[in-house]
């Protein structure tokens, strides 16, 4: 951000100085040759003005020849030609003009030759009638361009500096604007990774990046406090819920043994509700610890991490008959994820998958790359969910069977709190399908 500032200003500058200092060039260099021409100009109308009086028959040689002197002194060639072309009179250096003039010229005109300007004037008697000679004047130019030179050297000395202190401006209004906003888009990175300590605290830049750091370390300081709350909670439920459990199933049992028949069999029914008690509890627990996941993910492979499972669960499937596989991709699957949280969600799935197929049932784990992400699908080969099962499968205690209906929930918040997300969709030929899309840890987003 800093450096697109920084170039949008300095290009709107460029633009600034070249609209005004080229113009300016152009036209000063244009006022310079037209005074050196007028300059030239007036000499040579002020000699001719002398050399009438010598053409006329007059005195003023003397005084013609002091002209010509002065001018010579100055670079210019001066040469005094006479109505038949003959030249009566100038400067020692010749040529004035190519060849002679003749006849006489009637109107003042000017060109280039060379490196000089030439000016031929006519010599206008006193009638006003006719031309009796001609004032040739060359004047070199070399003065006329180390003057344009010098003023476009100054006019890019000046433009050269303008950029600089621009530049250096723009740098500085730049970073001024830049840094509160990487401060808190840093701050919002950490934050979602887990770092709930994270404070931005911006006391430079805009007043409005200011007032949004401050909403910002507010909005952090409430959720930290929530979250810290969420999970004290959660561990006051763990050790406050579990023991009267546990408790409560060894004092049933203990009755067990002493009780007939008809008793122990009420009892028994009574300990099964304690265990559905004990894993609903723990199926809240895991749910509530997925949703409240802060722990930064660090790269993992994802396909180590399947192959371990599908071993693990491997002697399960086995004994009821179903086929585990896995298909993994060619080359590495990393993904960026909390400690253990793709095992949990591998293990929910498969458990789903094998409560739901019977024997010769088949499920299939595969990862893979899909551009820049990681995925893992597994699918099964079981009755599978109508569209509607499907919409609601992901929500607390919605369940087909007789679980708890929490397993696909704590796989859907695993996945969200890991930048990713969960689908599920029907198989060809019937079955179920779960995609857990994660971004591939060489493509997150800071």
């Amino acid at each position: 951000m800093a450096r697109r500032i920084a170039l949008a200003v300095l290009a709107l500058i460029t633009v600034l100085l070249a609209v005004v200092a080229i113009p300016l060039g152009l036209l000063i260099s244009a006022q310079d040759r037209a005074d050196f021409r007028a300059s030239a100009g007036t000499d040579a109308a002020n000699v001719a003005n002398v050399a009438e009086e010598r053409l006329d028959g007059g005195s003023h040689g003397s005084a013609l020849g002091r002209s010509i002197r002065t001018l010579g002194l100055q670079g210019d060639r001066l040469a005094v030609y006479d109505a038949a072309g003959r030249r009566i009179a100038g400067t020692t250096h010749r040529p004035v003009v190519d060849g002679p003039v003749r006849p006489p010229v009637r109107t003042r005109r000017s060109y280039g030759s060379g490196d000089r300007l030439v000016v031929l004037v006519p010599v206008v008697p006193d009638s006003g009638n006719g031309s009796m000679g001609t004032v040739a004047l060359s004047r070199p130019t070399a003065g006329l361009g180390h003057r344009i030179v010098a003023l476009w050297s100054l006019i890019a000395g000046v433009a050269a500096a303008g950029l600089t202190a621009a530049a250096v401006v723009a740098v500085g209004l730049a970073r001024w604007l830049s840094r509160p906003i990487a401060a808190l888009a840093d701050g919002a990175r950490q934050l979602g990774e887990g770092e709930l300590g994270t404070r931005t605290q911006v006391r430079t830049g805009p007043p409005e990046a200011q007032h949004l750091s401050a909403a910002f370390d507010t909005m952090a300081a409430r959720i930290e406090s929530l979250v810290r709350g969420h999970q004290s909670l959660m561990a006051d439920v763990s050790h406050q819920v579990r023991t009267p459990l546990a408790a409560l199933r060894l004092r049933l049992d203990l009755l067990a043994q002493d009780s007939d028949e008809a008793t122990a069999a009420e009892l028994a029914g009574a300990q099964e509700e304690i265990a559905r008690l004990a894993r609903m509890t723990n199926g809240l627990l895991a749910v509530a610890r997925a949703e409240n996941s802060t722990v930064p993910g660090r790269p993992v492979d994802l396909t180590a991490i399947a192959r371990d499972r599908v071993s693990t669960w491997g002697p399960v499937a086995a004994e009821r008959g179903v086929t585990l596989t896995l298909a993994a991709a060619a080359g590495p699957v990393t993904a960026r994820l909390g400690d253990d949280h793709l095992a949990q969600i591998l293990d929910n799935l498969l458990a789903n998958a094998l409560d739901a197929l019977k024997a010769g049932g088949t499920i299939i784990v595969v990862t893979r790359v899909a551009g820049t992400r990681a995925q893992v699908v597994v699918r099964d080969d079981g009755p599978g969910m109508t569209g509607q099962q499907q919409q609601a499968a992901f929500r607390r205690f919605t369940t087909g069977g007789g679980g708890a209906g929490l397993g696909l929930a704590i796989v859907d918040r695993l996945a969200t709190a890991n930048g990713g997300a969960a689908t599920l969709s029907s198989a060809p030929g019937g079955g179920l399908t779960v995609l857990i899309d994660l971004p591939a840890a060489g493509f997150n987003q800071s």
